[in-house]
């Protein structure tokens, strides 16, 4: 909650005048059931005709200040707290965005979704619940109590002495609650990845037919979350219920004394009547109260989740580094080894070298380790043993937007913006029309963009009015523009047909000379011109060596590119 107070700080002032504005309006409501007192008690007994509208008016008066002001300090507070908020979730985004991908793995996707949504919004609700009615519900508490110790001690005792069971129901509820929220939270977390799931793989669950397979696991999830929810409400719902029941034990204590202090003339009826007004005051406070403290405890737990993430140090810092190699290999893996998890390695003993203006292609098996060794050379991930550099420099010892700007990338799951095609591939650069035209002829995506109305041609959500080849022809052209130092094609040509795979394989080898080139694909025909290509077998480099040299020399390679080609060459 403390890291609250640094987005709270620049908005005292406006808080402390909404606070000031409530404080008003409170007390104004105090003094109705006073100004009632002395109606019933002195204006109505003497019959002072004049006085009894003076005073009726004043409690008009003092109704419609508190009307306006208490309106007016909630629209303030709702104000602010949306302020708050929105800077909250401002900062809360941009540190998701620069943590590193193994951080990401341990926030996970959904769990970071539910505490920009849902988090905030509690911690919003909190800062909002705590202007609007954090100084009005102690006040008309507290000066409930006051105002009625100066009309009558011995019943205001009554009321005084209730507050400790009060206390002690909302120590109970809280203490019970806050785990619950807690637990709460981390479900609703599972939810809304089984969510995000099945919702990105709606194709293939329905393909195979296991909507109700998905169905059946969705809903598992909702009730585990639901069931405790349930039970923190159960434990939640008590403080309204047993504070209400504990003040209207007091309110017919306090009747019944009363009656009997009346009859004694020790008090006068007008001040019974005061009393009950004060009551239910007080009563709505102290509900409020405990709603507050219930609320708070809520709040803490989604703060703390927040706080979690805004928490976590710096990950992947750029280390210094003395100097650089000389003539040094434009891209080079000297003995790394690397593991997601710290317990095997996902790649081992890597080591190789390309020149600028060389290519790599990367061949193997699911699982292998192809798509590992581009993010470690996009520093995704720091090696644990090893180096990788480039020109001669620790690629962790360069500032990582100076590191990315060298690469044009197409992933294996890539993303495509519900925009124009245009704009899908400058994706917020500097470049003119004239280069993105380039990029598209080089990948081969002439003929559909035209089709589609050219640069304008709009293009859905995730690429869905494209066919499987055309989506990555389109983040091939992303890639190209602008002519990056090093391009990185993971898997990117699967869905194209052989003629067009040549075609971009042509056009890179003509138009992309002095940009290194790293292909990881499943088909001999897009790597065989490669100056150099690795073969995988779980982390480990099996074969080495141009295309001749593996047909001689490593046995896998040569299985595949048999049962591929057979004993046809292709010239592309």
């Amino acid at each position: 909650m403390r890291k609250l107070l640094k987005y709270i700080n620049p908005y005292w002032g406006i808080i402390l005048v909404g606070l000031a504005i409530k404080f008003v309006a409170t007390y104004a409501e105090l003094e109705i059931p006073k100004l009632m007192q002395i109606v019933l008690d002195e204006k109505v007994p003497a019959g002072l005709e004049k006085e009894i509208y003076l005073y009726g008016g004043l409690m008009i008066l003092c109704s419609a200040v508190a009307l306006v002001l208490n309106i007016t300090a909630n629209r303030m507070a709702s104000k602010t707290a949306g302020k708050i908020t929105r800077t909250l979730r401002h900062d809360l985004f941009d540190k998701l965005q620069r943590l590193s991908p193994r951080q990401m793995d341990a926030v996970t996707v959904p769990s970071a979704v539910s505490r920009l949504t849902s988090d905030s919004y509690n911690v919003n609700n909190l800062i909002v619940r705590i202007q609007r009615i954090g100084v009005r519900a102690p006040i008309l508490l507290i000066g409930g109590i006051f105002s009625m110790m100066t009309m009558d001690v011995p019943l205001a005792l009554i009321l005084i002495a209730l507050l400790p069971l009060i206390a002690i129901v909302v120590f109970f509820v809280t203490k019970r609650s806050v785990p619950l929220h807690q637990k709460t939270h981390a479900l609703q977390d599972k939810v809304v990845m089984i969510s995000q799931e099945n919702i990105t793989g709606v194709r293939v669950i329905k393909a195979l037919s296991k909507a109700e397979h998905e169905k059946m696991r969705f809903n598992s999830a909702v009730e585990e979350r639901n069931a405790v929810s349930l039970k923190a409400q159960k434990v939640t719902g008590l403080s309204g219920p047993l504070t209400t029941l504990i003040l209207n034990l007091g309110l017919t204590i306090l009747v019944v004394a009363g009656a009997y202090r009346v009859d004694s003339g020790g008090i006068k009826p007008g001040v019974i009547v005061a009393f009950l007004q004060y009551f239910v005051m007080i009563l709505n406070a102290a509900v409020m109260v405990t709603r507050i403290i219930i609320m708070c405890a809520t709040a803490q737990a989604s703060a703390n989740r927040i706080s979690e993430v805004m928490d976590l140090p710096e990950d992947m810092a750029v280390i210094s580094e003395e100097g650089l190699e000389k003539n040094a290999p434009h891209i080079e893996f000297r003995d790394v080894n690397f593991s997601y998890s710290g317990k095997g390695n996902n790649l081992e003993n890597l080591s190789f070298s390309l020149q600028r203006g060389q290519t790599l292609g990367i061949l193997g098996a699911t699982g292998a380790g192809k798509s590992t060794i581009i993010k470690l050379l996009l520093r995704l991930y720091d090696v644990n043993n090893g180096k990788i550099l480039i020109d001669g420099r620790d690629v962790r010892s360069i500032e990582n937007e100076v590191l990315r700007e060298k690469f044009g990338v197409v992933f294996q799951n890539d993303f495509i913006k519900m925009t124009s095609i245009g704009e899908n591939i400058r994706y917020y650069r500097e470049l003119k029309d004239e280069e993105l035209l380039s990029a598209i002829a080089d990948a081969q995506a002439s003929d559909f963009v035209e089709e589609k109305g050219g640069l304008s041609g709009e293009v859905d959500i995730r690429g869905n009015n494209l066919s499987g080849g055309q989506k990555q022809r389109l983040l091939i052209s992303r890639a190209l523009a602008g002519k990056p130092e090093i391009l990185i094609l993971d898997d990117a040509s699967s869905a194209l047909d052989y003629k067009t795979d040549a075609g971009l394989r042509r056009a890179l080898r003509q138009n992309y000379k002095d940009s290194t080139k790293v292909i990881v694909a499943q088909r001999i025909s897009s790597l065989r011109h490669a100056d150099l290509i690795l073969v995988l077998d779980d982390g480990a480099v099996i074969g080495a060596g141009d295309h001749d040299h593996l047909m001689e020399t490593c046995e896998e390679y040569r299985m595949i590119a048999n049962a591929q080609m057979g004993d046809r060459e292709e010239g592309a």
